[in-house]
């Protein structure tokens, strides 16, 4: 099977995830720092999922899995120990129309998470088709050691950039070659140095006056 690669939007929307252990706690973990609103099923909760329910962060919606539970969802995973049961939730879903993913069993649901780098604002997002996990998560490693967390640093500066330099030049294709320009000089190894005198500098020799770390409100 292929898979179409996409990021999700789901701030704000229902999803179900079924499944109270660690790796369901992985999966409720992603959800949240991706905005969603969560509800958990499970008999018994991982102690971090059960502080999560305590400070109204997650719903236990039930301790068993019932279809009724899918109602207004917009996506469930399912991610028990009973393969029975995730079938069958995936069977339910599926239904439905509504997106679903199967944990460890891909061909079961019709979505897979891939393993994810994130620095920041940056995610870096590594599939293997469902086919080799342990790759993917070698991989992962691998990118990880390479882009370290100067690069959430590099794009939380470049966000505020390009958002001053659109507020005060319309010629798109001006702007385009300043941030080119930026994003292929020195400035990440300033920024990995936290070295703030070359950032400014480096701003100032490609955009101009008015873009000090101070006047973009960048505090490192």
């Amino acid at each position: 099977m292929r898979y179409y690669p996409v990021f999700l939007k789901v701030e704000g929307r229902p999803v179900l995830v079924v499944g109270g252990g660690e790796v369901g706690a992985r999966k409720v973990e992603t959800l949240l720092r991706s905005g969603a609103r969560v509800g958990v099923v499970s008999p018994e909760l991982s102690p971090w999922l059960e502080e999560r329910v305590r400070e109204g962060t997650v719903e236990l919606v039930g301790g068993h899995y019932d279809e009724t539970q899918l109602l207004g969802r917009f996506l469930v995973i399912a991610a028990t120990d009973d393969g029975d049961l995730n079938s069958r939730i995936a069977s339910d879903a599926e239904r439905r129309n509504l997106l679903c993913n199967v944990v460890d069993v891909p061909r079961e649901g019709n979505f897979i998470v891939p393993a994810l780098v994130r620095r920041g604002a940056l995610t870096l997002a590594i599939s293997t088709d469902g086919q080799s996990p342990a790759l993917a998560r070698r991989i992962r490693e691998e990118l990880e050691e390479r882009y370290g967390e100067e690069y959430g640093d590099l794009l939380h500066l470049l966000r505020a950039v390009r958002a001053r330099l659109l507020s005060t030049s319309k010629d798109s294709q001006a702007n385009k070659g300043r941030f080119e320009q930026l994003v292929h000089s020195p400035l990440l190894d300033l920024v990995r140095r936290r070295d703030r005198e070359g950032v400014e500098r480096m701003l100032r020799e490609v955009l101009g006056e008015g873009y000090s770390l101070e006047d973009l409100e960048i505090s490192w």
